[in-house]
Protein backbone atom coordinates (compact mmCIF):
# COMPACT_ATOMS: atom_id res chain seq x y z
CA UNK A 1 0.00 0.00 0.00
CA UNK A 2 1.26 3.17 -0.59
CA UNK A 3 0.97 5.91 1.43
CA UNK A 4 2.18 9.66 1.16
CA UNK A 5 1.50 12.44 3.48
CA UNK A 6 2.75 13.44 7.53
CA UNK A 7 1.33 10.67 9.82
CA UNK A 8 1.80 8.23 12.42
CA UNK A 9 3.56 5.07 11.06
CA UNK A 10 2.71 3.30 14.30
CA UNK A 11 -0.86 4.01 13.89
CA UNK A 12 -2.05 3.96 10.78
CA UNK A 13 -5.00 2.85 8.84
CA UNK A 14 -4.19 -0.58 9.48
CA UNK A 15 -5.59 0.06 13.57
CA UNK A 16 -9.07 0.70 12.34
CA UNK A 17 -8.96 -2.42 10.50
CA UNK A 18 -8.12 -0.87 6.80
CA UNK A 19 -6.79 -3.35 4.47
CA UNK A 20 -5.89 -3.63 0.95
CA UNK A 21 -6.04 0.07 -0.02
CA UNK A 22 -4.53 1.38 -3.10
CA UNK A 23 -2.96 4.17 -1.46
CA UNK A 24 -3.49 6.47 1.54
CA UNK A 25 -3.16 10.42 1.52
CA UNK A 26 -2.19 11.88 4.87
CA UNK A 27 -2.86 15.69 5.71
CA UNK A 28 -2.83 17.00 2.33
CA UNK A 29 -3.05 20.85 2.43
CA UNK A 30 -5.66 22.82 0.10
CA UNK A 31 -3.57 22.87 -3.31
CA UNK A 32 -3.14 18.99 -3.26
CA UNK A 33 -7.04 18.27 -2.26
CA UNK A 34 -7.54 20.48 -5.01
CA UNK A 35 -5.68 18.28 -7.53
CA UNK A 36 -7.08 15.38 -6.54
CA UNK A 37 -10.31 16.74 -6.88
CA UNK A 38 -10.52 18.16 -10.30
CA UNK A 39 -8.13 15.02 -11.72
CA UNK A 40 -11.34 12.98 -10.32
CA UNK A 41 -14.01 14.74 -11.68
CA UNK A 42 -15.54 15.77 -8.28
CA UNK A 43 -15.58 19.48 -8.70
CA UNK A 44 -14.68 22.48 -10.32
CA UNK A 45 -13.08 25.61 -9.59
CA UNK A 46 -14.92 28.86 -9.76
CA UNK A 47 -13.37 32.23 -11.23
CA UNK A 48 -12.62 33.38 -7.79
CA UNK A 49 -10.14 30.32 -7.26
CA UNK A 50 -13.07 28.15 -4.58
CA UNK A 51 -13.57 24.70 -5.06
CA UNK A 52 -17.45 24.27 -6.08
CA UNK A 53 -19.15 20.67 -5.66
CA UNK A 54 -22.41 19.25 -6.20
CA UNK A 55 -23.66 16.51 -2.89
CA UNK A 56 -26.38 15.21 -5.22
CA UNK A 57 -29.47 13.78 -3.75
CA UNK A 58 -28.71 15.15 -0.54
CA UNK A 59 -28.30 18.47 -0.61
CA UNK A 60 -28.58 18.74 3.96
CA UNK A 61 -28.29 16.52 6.46
CA UNK A 62 -30.74 13.04 6.42
CA UNK A 63 -31.32 13.04 10.13
CA UNK A 64 -33.90 9.48 9.96
CA UNK A 65 -30.66 7.74 8.60
CA UNK A 66 -28.98 8.80 11.65
CA UNK A 67 -28.27 5.52 14.32
CA UNK A 68 -26.66 4.96 17.28
CA UNK A 69 -25.60 1.58 19.25
CA UNK A 70 -27.82 0.90 21.83
CA UNK A 71 -25.36 -0.61 24.37
CA UNK A 72 -25.24 -0.92 28.16
CA UNK A 73 -24.52 2.63 28.60
CA UNK A 74 -26.16 4.47 25.83
CA UNK A 75 -29.27 2.37 27.11
CA UNK A 76 -29.72 4.73 30.33
CA UNK A 77 -27.92 7.62 28.91
CA UNK A 78 -29.28 8.47 25.46
CA UNK A 79 -32.31 10.56 24.81
CA UNK A 80 -34.23 7.58 22.51
CA UNK A 81 -37.25 9.53 21.78
CA UNK A 82 -34.76 11.41 19.50
CA UNK A 83 -32.25 9.83 18.50
CA UNK A 84 -32.42 5.76 16.55
CA UNK A 85 -30.52 2.80 17.33
CA UNK A 86 -28.82 -0.83 16.15
CA UNK A 87 -27.81 -3.34 17.87
CA UNK A 88 -23.65 -3.78 18.60
CA UNK A 89 -23.99 -6.70 16.11
CA UNK A 90 -25.95 -4.75 13.25
CA UNK A 91 -23.08 -1.95 13.65
CA UNK A 92 -20.55 -4.49 13.69
CA UNK A 93 -21.53 -5.89 10.23
CA UNK A 94 -21.78 -2.23 8.61
CA UNK A 95 -18.03 -1.47 10.14
CA UNK A 96 -17.02 -4.81 8.52
CA UNK A 97 -18.91 -4.46 4.92
CA UNK A 98 -17.50 -0.39 5.13
CA UNK A 99 -13.89 -2.03 5.44
CA UNK A 100 -14.59 -4.15 2.83
CA UNK A 101 -15.60 -1.90 0.43
CA UNK A 102 -12.70 0.37 0.98
CA UNK A 103 -10.38 -2.58 -0.58
CA UNK A 104 -9.07 -1.14 -3.32
CA UNK A 105 -9.30 2.33 -2.95
CA UNK A 106 -7.09 5.12 -2.76
CA UNK A 107 -8.54 7.58 0.58
CA UNK A 108 -7.64 10.51 2.33
CA UNK A 109 -6.93 10.80 5.95
CA UNK A 110 -7.04 13.68 7.93
CA UNK A 111 -5.54 14.31 11.52
CA UNK A 112 -7.67 16.77 13.74
CA UNK A 113 -8.70 18.29 16.60
CA UNK A 114 -12.49 18.71 17.43
CA UNK A 115 -12.16 21.76 20.41
CA UNK A 116 -10.09 24.60 20.25
CA UNK A 117 -9.72 24.39 24.80
CA UNK A 118 -6.87 21.14 25.43
CA UNK A 119 -8.58 19.78 28.60
CA UNK A 120 -12.38 18.88 26.19
CA UNK A 121 -11.37 18.48 22.51
CA UNK A 122 -11.39 15.32 21.46
CA UNK A 123 -8.63 14.17 18.76
CA UNK A 124 -10.49 12.82 15.32
CA UNK A 125 -9.08 10.76 12.70
CA UNK A 126 -11.23 11.33 8.96
CA UNK A 127 -10.81 9.09 6.27
CA UNK A 128 -12.93 9.85 3.01
CA UNK A 129 -13.54 8.40 -0.07
CA UNK A 130 -13.70 12.07 -2.22
CA UNK A 131 -10.73 15.32 -2.10
CA UNK A 132 -12.73 17.71 -1.53
CA UNK A 133 -14.54 15.95 1.27
CA UNK A 134 -10.94 15.80 2.99
CA UNK A 135 -10.29 19.76 2.28
CA UNK A 136 -13.76 20.33 3.84
CA UNK A 137 -13.73 18.54 7.25
CA UNK A 138 -9.89 20.28 7.27
CA UNK A 139 -11.41 22.84 6.84
CA UNK A 140 -14.11 22.50 9.51
CA UNK A 141 -12.14 20.80 12.46
CA UNK A 142 -9.03 22.39 14.14
CA UNK A 143 -5.67 21.52 12.86
CA UNK A 144 -2.75 20.12 14.47
CA UNK A 145 0.71 21.62 14.55
CA UNK A 146 2.56 20.03 11.95
CA UNK A 147 5.27 18.40 14.77
CA UNK A 148 2.05 16.80 16.20
CA UNK A 149 1.04 14.99 13.58
CA UNK A 150 4.08 12.23 13.63
CA UNK A 151 2.75 11.15 16.89
CA UNK A 152 -1.20 11.76 16.91
CA UNK A 153 -3.02 8.73 18.28
CA UNK A 154 -7.12 9.23 17.36
CA UNK A 155 -9.76 9.06 20.10
CA UNK A 156 -12.26 9.49 17.23
CA UNK A 157 -12.56 8.00 13.84
CA UNK A 158 -14.98 8.74 11.13
CA UNK A 159 -14.92 7.20 7.99
CA UNK A 160 -17.17 8.92 5.40
CA UNK A 161 -17.80 6.11 1.91
CA UNK A 162 -20.19 7.84 -0.14
CA UNK A 163 -20.69 5.55 -2.88
CA UNK A 164 -21.21 2.96 0.26
CA UNK A 165 -25.00 1.56 0.02
CA UNK A 166 -26.12 0.15 3.40
CA UNK A 167 -28.28 -2.78 3.52
CA UNK A 168 -31.45 -1.93 5.98
CA UNK A 169 -32.65 -5.87 6.23
CA UNK A 170 -28.79 -6.72 7.68
CA UNK A 171 -27.62 -3.19 9.10
CA UNK A 172 -30.75 -2.50 11.07
CA UNK A 173 -31.05 1.15 9.01
CA UNK A 174 -33.78 2.79 6.91
CA UNK A 175 -32.20 3.41 4.04
CA UNK A 176 -29.61 2.48 1.72
CA UNK A 177 -27.80 6.36 2.98
CA UNK A 178 -26.35 5.75 6.57
CA UNK A 179 -25.25 7.47 10.06
CA UNK A 180 -24.51 5.46 12.37
CA UNK A 181 -22.39 6.36 15.97
CA UNK A 182 -21.00 3.52 18.66
CA UNK A 183 -20.04 5.81 21.49
CA UNK A 184 -18.29 3.05 22.81
CA UNK A 185 -15.67 2.59 20.33
CA UNK A 186 -15.87 6.22 19.24
CA UNK A 187 -16.54 5.19 15.73
CA UNK A 188 -18.69 7.60 13.05
CA UNK A 189 -19.73 5.19 9.48
CA UNK A 190 -20.88 7.49 6.74
CA UNK A 191 -21.99 6.63 3.89
CA UNK A 192 -24.80 6.26 0.60
CA UNK A 193 -24.60 10.60 1.36
CA UNK A 194 -21.90 12.90 -0.34
CA UNK A 195 -23.40 16.10 2.17
CA UNK A 196 -20.18 17.31 3.67
CA UNK A 197 -21.85 18.09 6.65
CA UNK A 198 -22.90 14.86 7.86
CA UNK A 199 -19.00 14.56 8.63
CA UNK A 200 -18.95 17.93 11.04
CA UNK A 201 -22.00 17.21 12.75
CA UNK A 202 -20.87 13.83 14.17
CA UNK A 203 -18.01 15.58 15.38
CA UNK A 204 -20.86 17.84 17.08
CA UNK A 205 -22.70 14.56 18.13
CA UNK A 206 -19.72 13.12 19.86
CA UNK A 207 -18.16 16.00 22.06
CA UNK A 208 -22.57 16.59 22.79
CA UNK A 209 -22.30 13.09 24.56
CA UNK A 210 -19.44 13.13 26.21
CA UNK A 211 -19.61 17.09 27.56
CA UNK A 212 -22.27 17.26 29.58
CA UNK A 213 -20.26 14.76 32.04
CA UNK A 214 -17.50 16.85 32.30
CA UNK A 215 -19.09 20.12 33.33
CA UNK A 216 -19.34 21.55 29.87
CA UNK A 217 -22.20 22.73 28.13
CA UNK A 218 -22.21 21.79 24.30
CA UNK A 219 -23.95 24.45 22.31
CA UNK A 220 -25.70 25.07 18.99
CA UNK A 221 -24.07 28.41 18.49
CA UNK A 222 -22.12 30.97 17.27
CA UNK A 223 -20.02 33.60 19.56
CA UNK A 224 -18.02 36.55 19.69
CA UNK A 225 -16.04 39.11 22.00
CA UNK A 226 -15.80 42.88 22.58
CA UNK A 227 -12.92 45.08 23.04
CA UNK A 228 -13.47 44.67 26.36
CA UNK A 229 -13.88 40.88 27.00
CA UNK A 230 -17.61 40.70 26.72
CA UNK A 231 -18.18 37.14 25.17
CA UNK A 232 -21.94 37.05 23.16
CA UNK A 233 -23.40 33.84 22.12
CA UNK A 234 -26.14 33.41 19.12
CA UNK A 235 -28.31 30.61 19.30
CA UNK A 236 -30.30 29.75 16.12
CA UNK A 237 -31.58 27.33 13.85
CA UNK A 238 -30.54 27.54 9.97
CA UNK A 239 -31.85 30.96 8.21
CA UNK A 240 -32.20 32.89 11.59
CA UNK A 241 -29.12 34.96 11.25
CA UNK A 242 -26.60 33.23 13.43
CA UNK A 243 -23.30 33.08 11.51
CA UNK A 244 -23.96 37.17 10.00
CA UNK A 245 -24.81 38.36 12.85
CA UNK A 246 -22.17 36.78 14.67
CA UNK A 247 -19.26 38.01 11.76
CA UNK A 248 -19.30 41.68 13.30
CA UNK A 249 -16.85 43.86 12.31
CA UNK A 250 -15.98 45.69 15.37
CA UNK A 251 -16.03 42.35 17.51
CA UNK A 252 -13.74 39.05 17.51
CA UNK A 253 -15.40 36.72 15.74
CA UNK A 254 -15.46 33.52 17.88
CA UNK A 255 -16.70 30.83 15.77
CA UNK A 256 -20.32 30.62 13.86
CA UNK A 257 -21.64 27.35 14.37
CA UNK A 258 -20.87 24.94 17.33
CA UNK A 259 -19.36 26.17 21.25
CA UNK A 260 -18.92 24.64 24.45
CA UNK A 261 -19.36 26.25 27.67
CA UNK A 262 -17.18 25.78 30.62
CA UNK A 263 -15.29 26.85 33.86
CA UNK A 264 -12.67 28.55 31.97
CA UNK A 265 -15.28 29.91 29.37
CA UNK A 266 -16.60 29.80 25.82
CA UNK A 267 -14.63 27.51 23.37
CA UNK A 268 -14.77 26.73 19.55
CA UNK A 269 -15.32 23.24 18.81
CA UNK A 270 -14.03 23.93 15.03
CA UNK A 271 -11.25 25.66 12.57
CA UNK A 272 -14.18 26.68 9.86
CA UNK A 273 -17.03 28.15 9.30
CA UNK A 274 -19.96 26.91 7.06
CA UNK A 275 -22.09 29.39 6.20
CA UNK A 276 -25.42 29.32 4.08
CA UNK A 277 -24.86 31.82 1.30
CA UNK A 278 -28.18 31.96 -0.46
CA UNK A 279 -28.71 35.50 -2.02
CA UNK A 280 -25.13 35.84 -0.52
CA UNK A 281 -23.68 39.24 -1.27
CA UNK A 282 -20.90 41.89 -0.78
CA UNK A 283 -23.60 44.41 0.36
CA UNK A 284 -25.06 42.81 3.47
CA UNK A 285 -22.29 40.71 4.69
CA UNK A 286 -18.96 41.75 2.85
CA UNK A 287 -16.69 39.56 5.39
CA UNK A 288 -18.90 36.37 4.47
CA UNK A 289 -18.66 36.85 0.90
CA UNK A 290 -14.82 37.52 0.77
CA UNK A 291 -14.33 34.68 2.79
CA UNK A 292 -16.60 32.42 0.18
CA UNK A 293 -14.55 34.29 -2.90
CA UNK A 294 -10.81 33.10 -2.18
CA UNK A 295 -8.88 29.70 -2.71
CA UNK A 296 -9.56 27.07 -0.37
CA UNK A 297 -12.58 27.56 0.12
CA UNK A 298 -15.31 24.74 -0.66
CA UNK A 299 -18.85 25.78 -1.62
CA UNK A 300 -21.36 23.11 -2.11
CA UNK A 301 -24.32 23.39 -4.84
CA UNK A 302 -24.00 26.71 -5.85
CA UNK A 303 -24.82 27.28 -9.12
CA UNK A 304 -21.62 28.25 -11.63
CA UNK A 305 -22.39 30.46 -15.00
CA UNK A 306 -20.65 27.65 -17.05
CA UNK A 307 -18.75 30.24 -19.42
CA UNK A 308 -17.22 32.66 -16.63
CA UNK A 309 -17.35 29.82 -13.66
CA UNK A 310 -18.16 33.49 -11.32
CA UNK A 311 -20.55 32.01 -8.65
CA UNK A 312 -24.26 33.07 -8.59
CA UNK A 313 -25.45 33.08 -5.32
CA UNK A 314 -28.71 34.09 -6.22
CA UNK A 315 -29.71 31.13 -7.65
CA UNK A 316 -31.73 28.38 -5.64
CA UNK A 317 -32.48 25.95 -8.01
CA UNK A 318 -30.45 22.85 -7.00
CA UNK A 319 -31.39 24.08 -3.35
CA UNK A 320 -31.57 26.75 -1.45
CA UNK A 321 -29.26 25.28 1.48
CA UNK A 322 -26.07 26.33 -0.58
CA UNK A 323 -23.31 26.52 1.61
CA UNK A 324 -19.78 28.02 2.18
CA UNK A 325 -16.78 26.35 4.00
CA UNK A 326 -14.15 28.34 4.62
CA UNK A 327 -11.20 28.53 7.42
CA UNK A 328 -11.94 30.92 10.37
CA UNK A 329 -8.81 33.27 9.43
CA UNK A 330 -10.89 34.40 6.04
CA UNK A 331 -12.35 36.48 8.62
CA UNK A 332 -10.24 39.53 9.11
CA UNK A 333 -11.57 39.77 13.20
CA UNK A 334 -11.30 36.00 13.91
CA UNK A 335 -10.16 34.78 17.22
CA UNK A 336 -6.65 32.74 16.54
CA UNK A 337 -7.28 31.00 19.78
CA UNK A 338 -11.11 30.03 19.70
CA UNK A 339 -11.59 30.78 23.13
CA UNK A 340 -12.71 33.36 24.89
CA UNK A 341 -13.79 34.55 28.53
CA UNK A 342 -17.30 34.05 30.47
CA UNK A 343 -20.04 35.20 28.25
CA UNK A 344 -21.82 38.71 29.57
CA UNK A 345 -24.46 37.84 26.98
CA UNK A 346 -26.68 35.63 25.93
CA UNK A 347 -29.13 35.43 22.17
CA UNK A 348 -31.83 33.56 20.72
CA UNK A 349 -32.33 33.78 17.62
CA UNK A 350 -36.11 33.26 16.01
CA UNK A 351 -36.88 34.14 12.45
CA UNK A 352 -40.90 33.92 12.95
CA UNK A 353 -42.55 34.77 9.56
CA UNK A 354 -45.82 34.61 11.81
CA UNK A 355 -44.59 38.51 12.50
CA UNK A 356 -45.73 38.03 16.41
CA UNK A 357 -42.51 38.47 17.99
CA UNK A 358 -40.88 41.71 18.82
CA UNK A 359 -37.32 42.21 17.23
CA UNK A 360 -36.00 42.13 20.62
CA UNK A 361 -37.41 40.99 23.98
CA UNK A 362 -35.26 40.67 27.37
CA UNK A 363 -35.77 36.52 29.32
CA UNK A 364 -35.30 36.00 32.60
CA UNK A 365 -33.31 32.75 33.40
CA UNK A 366 -36.33 30.79 33.66
CA UNK A 367 -38.07 32.01 30.52
CA UNK A 368 -34.78 31.80 28.94
CA UNK A 369 -34.70 27.95 29.57
CA UNK A 370 -38.32 27.96 28.30
CA UNK A 371 -37.37 29.29 25.11
CA UNK A 372 -33.85 27.85 24.27
CA UNK A 373 -35.59 23.89 25.17
CA UNK A 374 -38.32 25.07 22.62
CA UNK A 375 -35.76 26.10 20.21
CA UNK A 376 -38.19 28.23 17.91
CA UNK A 377 -38.26 29.48 14.32
CA UNK A 378 -40.71 29.24 11.44
CA UNK A 379 -40.16 27.84 7.77
CA UNK A 380 -41.06 29.38 4.91
CA UNK A 381 -41.67 28.15 1.21
CA UNK A 382 -38.68 29.62 0.24
CA UNK A 383 -36.52 28.06 2.49
CA UNK A 384 -37.62 24.19 2.18
CA UNK A 385 -39.58 22.63 -0.60
CA UNK A 386 -42.60 21.44 -0.40
CA UNK A 387 -44.05 24.02 1.77
CA UNK A 388 -47.45 25.79 1.30
CA UNK A 389 -47.82 29.88 1.66
CA UNK A 390 -48.41 29.76 5.29
CA UNK A 391 -45.40 29.76 7.72
CA UNK A 392 -44.74 26.58 9.77
CA UNK A 393 -43.41 26.25 13.09
CA UNK A 394 -40.29 24.56 13.66
CA UNK A 395 -39.29 23.49 17.37
CA UNK A 396 -35.77 22.01 17.88
CA UNK A 397 -34.70 21.56 21.55
CA UNK A 398 -31.56 23.29 22.16
CA UNK A 399 -31.40 24.75 18.88
CA UNK A 400 -30.04 21.74 17.71
CA UNK A 401 -32.46 18.57 18.32
CA UNK A 402 -30.81 16.33 15.60
CA UNK A 403 -27.62 16.32 17.43
CA UNK A 404 -28.42 15.74 21.12
CA UNK A 405 -27.56 12.38 22.40
CA UNK A 406 -28.85 13.03 25.66
CA UNK A 407 -32.42 14.99 26.83
CA UNK A 408 -32.86 18.09 26.47
CA UNK A 409 -33.48 19.13 29.90
CA UNK A 410 -30.16 18.03 30.97
CA UNK A 411 -28.43 20.73 28.30
CA UNK A 412 -31.45 23.37 29.51
CA UNK A 413 -30.51 22.61 33.30
CA UNK A 414 -26.59 22.96 32.49
CA UNK A 415 -27.36 26.45 30.11
CA UNK A 416 -29.71 27.57 33.34
CA UNK A 417 -26.90 27.35 36.11
CA UNK A 418 -23.97 28.71 33.56
CA UNK A 419 -26.39 31.87 33.09
CA UNK A 420 -27.39 31.88 37.21
CA UNK A 421 -23.10 31.41 37.52
CA UNK A 422 -22.14 34.24 35.75
CA UNK A 423 -24.98 36.75 35.73
CA UNK A 424 -25.96 36.23 31.77
CA UNK A 425 -28.30 38.54 30.51
CA UNK A 426 -30.64 36.53 28.21
CA UNK A 427 -32.25 37.66 25.20
CA UNK A 428 -34.77 36.74 22.42
CA UNK A 429 -34.11 38.58 18.92
CA UNK A 430 -36.85 37.93 15.87
CA UNK A 431 -35.11 38.24 12.33
CA UNK A 432 -37.96 36.86 10.84
CA UNK A 433 -41.21 39.47 9.31
CA UNK A 434 -42.52 42.34 10.50
CA UNK A 435 -45.75 44.28 9.25
CA UNK A 436 -47.54 40.96 8.77
CA UNK A 437 -46.18 37.48 8.25
CA UNK A 438 -44.79 36.20 5.75
CA UNK A 439 -46.54 36.99 2.76
CA UNK A 440 -47.63 39.51 3.85
CA UNK A 441 -45.47 41.43 5.93
CA UNK A 442 -41.52 42.17 5.31
CA UNK A 443 -38.49 41.08 6.91
CA UNK A 444 -36.99 42.49 9.56
CA UNK A 445 -34.39 44.58 8.38
CA UNK A 446 -30.68 43.83 9.10
CA UNK A 447 -29.67 47.69 10.31
CA UNK A 448 -32.72 47.42 12.52
CA UNK A 449 -31.19 43.92 14.22
CA UNK A 450 -27.80 45.16 14.35
CA UNK A 451 -28.69 48.23 16.18
CA UNK A 452 -30.65 46.36 18.87
CA UNK A 453 -27.88 43.65 19.55
CA UNK A 454 -25.16 46.63 19.50
CA UNK A 455 -27.09 48.11 22.45
CA UNK A 456 -27.76 44.55 24.54
CA UNK A 457 -24.13 43.73 23.95
CA UNK A 458 -22.76 47.20 24.91
CA UNK A 459 -25.06 47.25 27.53
CA UNK A 460 -27.20 50.84 27.21
CA UNK A 461 -29.71 48.49 26.39
CA UNK A 462 -30.60 47.77 29.95
CA UNK A 463 -31.43 50.81 30.71
CA UNK A 464 -34.22 51.76 28.57
CA UNK A 465 -37.62 51.79 29.52
CA UNK A 466 -39.20 48.05 29.05
CA UNK A 467 -43.45 46.87 28.91
CA UNK A 468 -44.24 43.66 29.56
CA UNK A 469 -45.32 41.48 26.54
CA UNK A 470 -48.97 40.46 26.98
CA UNK A 471 -48.71 37.10 25.15
CA UNK A 472 -45.21 36.00 25.62
CA UNK A 473 -44.51 37.83 29.22
CA UNK A 474 -41.57 39.13 28.57
CA UNK A 475 -39.31 42.01 28.57
CA UNK A 476 -39.48 44.38 25.44
CA UNK A 477 -37.97 47.93 24.98
CA UNK A 478 -40.74 50.62 24.30
CA UNK A 479 -37.82 53.09 22.70
CA UNK A 480 -34.28 53.14 21.55
CA UNK A 481 -32.49 55.66 19.78
CA UNK A 482 -32.26 54.75 16.03
CA UNK A 483 -34.67 52.25 16.15
CA UNK A 484 -38.15 53.18 14.83
CA UNK A 485 -40.42 52.83 18.43
CA UNK A 486 -43.63 51.27 15.95
CA UNK A 487 -41.29 48.18 15.31
CA UNK A 488 -40.76 47.60 18.88
CA UNK A 489 -44.05 46.53 19.35
CA UNK A 490 -45.23 44.28 16.60
CA UNK A 491 -49.03 45.19 17.06
CA UNK A 492 -48.20 48.28 15.42
CA UNK A 493 -46.60 47.09 12.31
CA UNK A 494 -49.77 45.59 11.48
CA UNK A 495 -53.04 46.85 9.61
CA UNK A 496 -55.55 44.42 10.91
CA UNK A 497 -55.20 44.79 14.71
CA UNK A 498 -57.44 41.67 15.26
CA UNK A 499 -55.71 39.31 12.97
CA UNK A 500 -52.23 40.10 14.69
CA UNK A 501 -54.28 38.88 18.31
CA UNK A 502 -55.44 36.28 16.75
CA UNK A 503 -52.14 35.11 15.09
CA UNK A 504 -50.40 35.22 18.30
CA UNK A 505 -53.14 33.73 20.35
CA UNK A 506 -52.01 30.54 17.89
CA UNK A 507 -48.36 30.67 18.03
CA UNK A 508 -48.44 31.24 21.63
CA UNK A 509 -50.42 27.34 21.14
CA UNK A 510 -48.27 26.38 19.11
CA UNK A 511 -45.61 26.56 21.62
CA UNK A 512 -47.53 25.21 24.59
CA UNK A 513 -48.39 22.05 22.88
CA UNK A 514 -44.41 21.97 21.56
CA UNK A 515 -43.11 21.81 25.42
CA UNK A 516 -45.91 19.55 26.34
CA UNK A 517 -43.17 16.99 26.36
CA UNK A 518 -40.89 19.09 28.90
CA UNK A 519 -43.26 19.89 31.12
CA UNK A 520 -42.06 16.46 33.38
CA UNK A 521 -38.47 17.60 33.41
CA UNK A 522 -38.56 20.92 34.40
CA UNK A 523 -38.56 23.21 37.62
CA UNK A 524 -42.15 25.21 38.36
CA UNK A 525 -40.34 28.55 37.58
CA UNK A 526 -39.79 27.59 33.99
CA UNK A 527 -43.55 26.43 34.01
CA UNK A 528 -44.22 29.30 34.59
CA UNK A 529 -42.13 31.03 32.30
CA UNK A 530 -44.50 29.30 29.47
CA UNK A 531 -47.08 32.29 27.44
CA UNK A 532 -50.14 32.65 29.54
CA UNK A 533 -52.28 29.65 28.72
CA UNK A 534 -55.60 31.46 28.80
CA UNK A 535 -55.05 33.63 25.72
CA UNK A 536 -54.64 30.56 23.88
CA UNK A 537 -58.04 28.72 25.14
CA UNK A 538 -60.26 31.53 24.86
Amino acid sequence: MKELGVRNGAFGADKFGLKNLKEVRWNLGAPQLYEYSLQAGEAEVTADGALCAETGIFTGRSPKDKFTVRDASTDKNMWWEGNQSITSDQFQALYEDFLKHAEGMSLFAQDLYGGADPAFQIKTRVYTELAWHSLFIRTLLRRPEASELASFVPELTIIDLPSFKADPKRHGVRSENVVAIDFARKIVLIGGSYYAGEMKKSVFTTLNYYLPEKGVMPMHCSANVGPNGDTAIFFGLSGTGKTTLSADPKRTLIGDDEHGWGKDGVFNFEGGCYAKCIKLSAEAEPEIFAASTRFGTVLENVVLDPMTRVADFDDGSKTENTRSAYPLDFIPNASHTGRAPQPKNLVMLAADAFGVLPPIAKLTPAQAMYHFLSGYTAKVAGTERGLGNEPKPEFSACFGSPFLPRHPAEYGNLLRDLIAKHNVDCWLVNTGWTGGKYGVGSRMPIKVTRALLTAALDGSLRNVEFRTDKYFGFAVPTALPGVPSEILDPVNTWKDKAEFDKTARNLVAMFQKNFAEFESHVDADVLAAAPEVKLAAE
